[in-house]
C-alpha cells in the first residue's frame, strides 16, 4: 500500500489517540505523534508498518514545538484536552488557548485538513469550565480554519476509560455509589474505537470539510441506568444513593480540595458538566456520516470489566469448575 500524506496527531498516546492512530496507519498515512513526553509514547510504534509512525516531542502551550511538530504534514489532528485541572495543565491553556496554538501554527506550515476533538456539551455559556473552554477552542479554531472538522463525542467507553473504570474501581472498596443530582443525566456512550474510525474519517473524507460531528452511540442511558450495567458486568450489587445537586458540589469542592493529592472521585466542574443531558443533538451529522456503525457498550464492556469481578479473569473458570462439582 503507497504511504499517503503524513498526518501530525496532537495527544495521539491518549485513550482516544491510540485508536485514532491505530486507524489512520490502517487507512495508509504516515503518522507523526506530538506528545509531551515521548519516552511514554514509543509502543505507538507497534500500531503501524516499520517507519509508518514517528514519535516527537510537542507542548501544546509552547508554539514553536507546534510548528516543529507540523513541518511537511498535510494534515493535524488536536486530541489535547484534561477531565480535571492539574497545575499548568489547566481547561483555558489546553483546551482554549491550546486549541488556537495549533490551529495557528498549522495554517504556519501550511497543512490543509485540521481535525479538532471537542465534546458534546461544548458550549460558551455553559456554567462549567470544561465545556466553555471547549467551545472557545472550537471558535478559536473556526476563526483560523473555517474548513476545519469539529468532533464532539457524548462520553467515551473502551479498555482504559476514565468513566466505567473509576465507577467500578468505586465498586471495589464503596457498598454505595452516587447518583449525582439523582442519576437523571442522559449519555449517549460511544466506544473508543469508533472514535478513532471517526478520526481517521475526518481526515480523510472531502466533504467533512467545515463540518462539526456529534459522536454518539446506539443507546442513550441516564447515569443511574449506567450504574446498573455497570453493576450486572461486574456481579455486584451496591446501593445507588441519590446526592442531591447541593450535596454533589459540596463533594465536588472537597474532591478539587484532595485533588492537589489524588485524583478527586469528582470535581465541583464534573458536578456542574453533569447538569446538562450528554446526548447528540441531532442537529447535526454523526458516525453513520463518517461511515461508522456504532458499537455497543454489551458488546465491548465485558471485555475488560472483569477485571473488577470477584476472581478477575478467572471468575467465569471458577464458576464453570464449581458447576462440574
Amino acid at each position: 500500500m503507497a504511504m499517503q500524506n503524513l498526518v501530525t496527531v496532537f495527544g495521539g498516546s491518549g485513550f482516544i489517540g491510540a485508536q485514532a492512530v491505530r486507524q489512520l496507519a490502517k487507512a495508509g498515512w504516515r503518522i507523526r505523534v506530538a506528545v509531551r513526553n515521548p519516552a511514554k509514547a514509543y509502543a505507538m510504534r507497534l500500531h503501524g508498518d516499520v517507519g509508518q509512525i514517528d514519535i516527537v516531542q510537542a507542548n501544546i502551550r509552547n508554539a514553536p514545538s507546534l510548528r516543529r511538530a507540523l513541518v511537511g504534514a498535510s494534515a493535524a489532528v488536536n486530541l489535547v484536552g484534561v477531565l480535571r485541572e492539574t497545575g499548568r495543565q489547566g481547561f483555558q491553556a489546553l483546551q482554549a488557548m491550546g486549541a488556537r496554538n495549533v490551529a495557528e501554527a498549522a495554517r504556519a506550515e501550511g497543512v490543509t485538513r485540521l481535525v479538532q476533538m471537542s465534546a458534546i456539551g461544548a458550549d460558551a455559556g455553559s456554567e462549567s469550565k470544561y465545556a466553555r473552554t471547549k467551545a472557545e477552542g472550537e471558535a478559536a479554531v473556526r476563526e483560523i480554519y473555517p474548513d476545519a472538522v469539529i468532533l464532539r463525542p457524548s462520553i467515551v467507553f473502551g479498555p482504559e476509560d476514565d468513566f466505567f473504570n473509576r465507577f467500578a474501581a468505586m465498586a471495589q472498596i464503596s457498598p454505595v455509589l452516587p447518583l449525582i443530582g439523582g442519576g437523571g443525566t442522559r449519555f449517549q456512550p460511544v466506544f473508543v474505537g469508533d472514535v478513532g474510525k471517526a478520526i481517521a474519517a475526518a481526515v480523510t473524507l472531502p466533504d467533512a470539510a467545515g463540518q462539526t460531528y456529534e459522536l454518539g452511540g446506539p443507546g442513550v442511558l441516564t447515569f443511574r441506568q449506567l450504574m446498573d450495567v455497570l453493576l450486572s458486568q461486574i456481579g455486584k450489587r451496591r446501593f445507588l444513593a441519590p446526592l442531591p445537586w447541593p450535596v454533589a458540589s459540596l463533594l465536588g469542592a472537597a474532591g478539587d480540595l484532595a485533588g492537589a493529592f489524588i485524583a478527586p472521585p469528582i470535581t465541583a466542574d464534573q458536578v456542574l458538566l453533569l447538569k446538562s443531558d450528554n446526548v447528540a443533538s441531532g442537529g447535526y451529522p454523526g458516525l453513520a456520516e463518517l461511515g461508522v456503525t456504532p458499537t455497543s457498550l454489551e458488546a465491548v464492556l465485558p471485555s475488560y470489566l472483569y477485571r473488577y469481578r470477584k476472581g478477575g479473569q478467572y471468575a467465569d473458570q471458577e464458576d464453570r469448575e464449581l458447576a462440574a462439582i
